[in-house]
């Protein structure tokens, strides 16, 4: 081996097969615990999560949104097919507490 140099193995960011699987594992069992919740799988489980479990919800989305944001940010919830403003949502998720 070259002193510094990689001169074998995964290409760099290659995800190892141990990490693959699991994600794809987590994936599917998200996908078929869904259909309990609705007829679009993962997303259906996710959004019972959203209401179910809010707080380890918002910890996982905090995970997966940007950590920076320059300039502002509109966000829209789909509510039922339907989009919704972040203030609308608010105001209504409010008045059912």
């Amino acid at each position: 081996m070259a002193q510094g140099h990689k001169t074998g193995g995964r290409q760099k960011g290659t995800p190892n097969k141990t990490t693959a699987l699991l994600k794809d594992s987590i994936l599917k069992a998200g996908e078929l615990a869904g259909k309990d919740f609705g007829k679009d799988g993962l997303v259906s489980y996710l959004e019972a999560q959203a209401k179910l479990n809010p707080g380890p919800f918002m910890a996982l989305l905090g995970k997966v949104l940007p950590t920076q944001v320059e300039g502002g940010m509109n966000v829209n919830f789909v509510v039922s097919g339907e989009p919704v403003s972040e203030d609308a949502w608010l105001k209504q998720n409010a008045a059912e507490d």
